[in-house]
């Protein structure tokens, strides 16, 4: 599987971009040429928003009213088209395989995009929330049953604080049943995920960073109570303030290198390659479970590694079955990573060199 086409409009300073990319690629360019432009692109047709914003309005370039980007993807012998067209004060408007969709969830399913950039530490560094998004992209990959899960789950969580803001007491055992239900199937499902991703983490941890990393599981309410219990132990502060505390929600997974919490207590360059490390362990699992290759978006890499650890990246990516999307400064930055195709970016135009 990969993709053989893109189409880019009115995205941030591109104008208008079309390519052809290989299974390996690099997009050299001046800073705010509009390299990170492109990958922004490849990401929103993947995933239906952006990594660098919440919202895919402000992705349009500055005095358009919309922006397009399309794809096809080659996947079991067969093309698929996808497409995300945003307009100004608008809902986007989604195709895949020649149907209209409602949810950014039928491009994830065609186009499993993941990246690797000056912002990975995120992962680490970052609230529960960054890492809630990043288990639940695996999840959704791996699990048939988790999206359905996920919603369901939500929509109670939201129905559960309408009755805690009205303080209809009567109305809170019936929720507490379905909520409960609900977020336990919905935490398993992400505790049998990270239990085996966690030996890709391992692996590839100790071959980037020369220790193995350890991650765990917090369920978003306490490990020796049913989600039950903690919602009824919970209630009274929940009345208080309107809002369902315990339950996955509030899940979070830990990080550790050599025994150290590595949130607060490794270095900055440490958090990156840790980060680094999830997101390729997340693909190696992916390709190993599914048999599914991902495309993977490398953003600036020389800037943020030294050679030895870039060497090391390299290795470990060029195991993986992805096809990648590389940026730099210059071409020669990245020469050793072999990529089939190269595109020189300039002020928002794309050429190809190779």
């Amino acid at each position: 599987m990969s993709l053989t086409s893109l189409r880019a409009v009115n995205v941030r300073c591109l104008k208008e971009v079309a390519l052809e990319p290989a299974e390996s690629n690099l997009i050299f360019g001046e800073n705010a040429s509009g390299k990170t432009s492109l990958l922004e692109a490849l990401f929103i047709l993947g995933r239906g928003r952006s990594f660098r914003t919440a919202s895919r309005e402000a992705v349009i370039r500055d005095g358009e009213q919309e922006m397009l980007i399309a794809g096809v993807m080659h996947c079991e012998g067969r093309d698929i088209r996808l497409g995300l067209r945003q307009q100004v004060d608008q809902p986007a408007k989604i195709r895949v395989d020649g149907r209209d969709e409602t949810s950014p969830a039928a491009l994830a399913r065609c186009l499993p995009v993941q990246i690797i950039d000056p912002d990975v530490h995120q992962l680490v560094e970052e609230g529960p929330g960054v890492r809630r998004r990043f288990l639940d992209w695996g999840v959704f990959h791996v699990e048939p049953k988790f999206l359905d899960a996920w919603r369901r789950y939500h929509r109670i969580v939201r129905q559960r604080n309408a009755t805690l803001k009205s303080n209809n007491v009567r109305q809170l055992d019936v929720w507490d049943r379905e909520l409960a239900a609900a977020g336990e199937a919905l935490s398993g499902y992400r505790g049998t995920y990270l239990e085996a991703l966690s030996g890709y983490v391992g692996e590839l941890g100790k071959a980037l960073l020369g220790t193995e990393p350890a991650i765990t599981y917090k369920q978003g309410w306490p490990e020796d109570r049913s989600l039950q219990e903690a919602l009824v132990e919970s209630r009274a502060r929940d009345l208080r303030l309107g809002i369902t505390h315990p339950g996955p929600h509030r899940a979070d997974m830990t990080i550790h290198l050599a025994a150290k919490k590595a949130r607060s207590r490794v270095s900055r360059g440490q958090q990156k390659l840790l980060g680094a490390t999830l997101v390729l362990a997340q693909l190696a699992h992916l390709k190993a479970v599914k048999n599914l290759p991902a495309i993977l978006l490398l953003d600036d890499l020389p800037a943020e590694l030294d050679s030895l650890r870039l060497g090391r990246l390299r290795d470990v990516v060029s195991s993986l079955d992805a096809q990648l999307f590389l940026t730099a400064l210059s071409r020669k930055d990245l020469a050793a990573w072999n990529c089939g195709a190269v595109f020189h970016v300039e002020q928002g135009k794309v050429l190809s060199v190779l």
